[in-house]
């Protein structure tokens, strides 16, 4: 079998992945699920399931990278998959603009538009979702995800496994927690605790 990318999860967000993997001209080998996808506007070959132990020894020549846009999930399948000691590849759309002095975590993906300036550190498995501007010094936890147009102003610290919705705007310097939800169009203006929800302007 040819070595190159395999995907974890065949769905909605798979397809962004995929599109940003062939922009950057990467070889995907096929995709891992628990079972084969009806739906695959790529046309990807299913390998297995990721749950397959004796598969995955198999596949380890390859890199993988988890394709799914549910943190909870998402990290949940990466500690099963480090038991293997697989490689993970951070993918990042062609039109994506990083600065050099910004650092990002194995595994995670920067989608078309997305913007990183300088000093803002990403962690693992992390989604940078469409169009979404992570400013200067932001700190993002691992296995987090910034929904699309989402902004997050200088100095910003969001915890491990939070959601912030599309087209919120948090403004500089805000602490938010682990886990927790921003609901899309929020404006946060103060700080959130761990395993929060809030939502609106101001988000409460």
């Amino acid at each position: 079998m040819k070595t190159g990318l395999i995907l974890i999860g065949m769905g909605g967000h798979s397809f962004v992945v995929t599109e940003a993997a062939r922009q950057c001209k990467t070889e995907i080998v096929g995709y891992m699920d628990q079972q084969e996808k009806t739906l695959n506007p790529f046309g990807l070959d299913y390998l297995g399931s990721e749950q397959n132990n004796l598969l995955l020894e198999q596949l380890r020549s390859n890199t993988f990278h988890l394709s799914i846009g549910d943190n909870t999930l998402r990290k949940k399948i990466a500690l099963h998959l480090n038991s293997h000691e697989v490689r993970f590849s951070t993918i990042c759309h062609p039109s994506s603009v990083i600065a050099n002095n910004s650092e990002i975590g194995f595994g995670s993906f920067c989608s078309a538009n997305s913007v990183i300036q300088p000093l803002a550190k990403i962690g693992h498995h992390c989604i940078i979702n469409t169009a979404a501007i992570i400013e200067h010094e932001c700190v993002i936890g691992d296995f987090s995800h910034i929904a699309p147009g989402a902004v997050l102003c200088g100095n910003v610290q969001i915890g491990e496994g939070t959601l912030v919705g599309a087209r919120t705007v948090i403004r500089p310097g805000i602490h938010i927690g682990k886990n927790c939800v921003i609901g899309a169009g929020s404006v946060v203006v103060k700080n959130i605790p761990d395993n929060s929800l809030v939502f609106g302007n101001p988000a409460k």
